[in-house]
């Protein structure tokens, strides 16, 4: 159906839910494997837990084989370039990179270089995008409130730094949802009046009646020195508890794209509470939607 998933904004309506139906046939052992004996390469120049091991396993589970590239040891050290480098790969054997990068746009700058069809998977790019995080996080929340269209849906935190928050207002735009961005001055982007969102720095003001509440983490590795010094208070007006969330959205669906900073964004008696499953379900559901993904790179959709 595509040969790179490199942002939300690229996929009309239709893939998008095609890419969840996917997901859950997979999810529910439906669907078998069109992706068997391919090979896919891990490349991941920043850390990662939940996407890079969802990835290895949703393509052991799909019976590709895959490399783990280690960035220490390659030849970029060397000096050789990214041409060469992945025009290499695809001469060995590999069908598909799933790259995450400091660099925006990384993919794109990429396939504009090398002559050969490798296909990309975009794991994360800088702070411009992270597809299939919005894509596992649409599928939690239809699980959980069935549709998003007219739902008011607020992400909180560190709007300006994150490509959760860009690549979920992408989708969840295309079908309808309330869309409320929640930060402080300090983390709020440049023009943040192009995000056509409702834009609070109150954080009980933004979740009242909110039928989804998502929190951002604090990204410090992306944070300058002054912005750290600002953002040294973030926790006094930002974190949110149980009482805060009982009490303004008590019916709300409690996300978070992890690593979680416990006590930052969210109490660990919240995170630990019934509210906070969905966040492991989120991770769960990464693990279908990068199936369906590379699935759907080398077959057909779920019917």
């Amino acid at each position: 159906m595509f040969n790179n998933l490199i942002d939300i904004e690229r996929l009309l309506k239709e893939d998008i839910t095609d890419i969840i139906s996917t997901a859950q046939a997979f999810k529910k052992g439906t669907i078998t494997s069109c992706a068997k004996g391919k090979t896919a390469c891990l490349m991941f120049f920043e850390n990662s837990t939940r996407t890079h091991c969802s990835f290895e396993l949703a393509a052991k589970k799909l019976k590709m084989h895959v490399l783990n590239f280690d960035i220490g040891a390659s030849s970029f050290s060397k000096g050789e370039s990214v041409k060469d480098t992945f025009e290499n790969l695809y001469f060995i054997g590999v069908d598909t990179v799933v790259l995450r990068h400091s660099e925006n746009h990384i993919i794109d700058r990429i396939l504009g270089e090398i002559s050969y069809p490798l296909k990309f998977i975009n794991a994360g790019d800088g702070n411009y995008s992270h597809p299939t995080q919005a894509l596992l996080d649409y599928m939690t929340m239809l699980e959980k409130i069935g549709s998003v269209e007219g739902r008011k849906i607020v992400i909180a935190g560190d709007v300006a730094h994150s490509r959760v928050a860009k690549s979920n207002l992408a989708l969840l735009k295309k079908f309808g949802a309330d869309i409320h961005f929640c930060a402080p001055e300090y983390f709020m982007p440049e023009k943040p009046e192009k995000y056509d969102v409702t834009w609070h720095n109150n954080l009980q003001e933004a979740i009242s009646g909110a039928d989804v509440v998502m929190l951002l983490r604090v990204q410090n590795e992306r944070l300058d020195s002054e912005t750290i010094q600002r953002c040294g208070n973030y926790s006094e007006k930002y974190k949110l508890s149980s009482e805060i969330l009982n009490k303004y959205a008590p019916n709300a669906v409690l996300m978070h794209p992890g690593p979680v900073n416990r006590e930052v964004e969210i109490t660990s008696e919240l995170l630990d509470s019934s509210k906070g499953v969905t966040i492991l379900e989120q991770a769960r559901n990464g693990l279908y939607v990068r199936m369906a993904v590379l699935n759907m790179l080398f077959g057909e959709k779920e019917e």
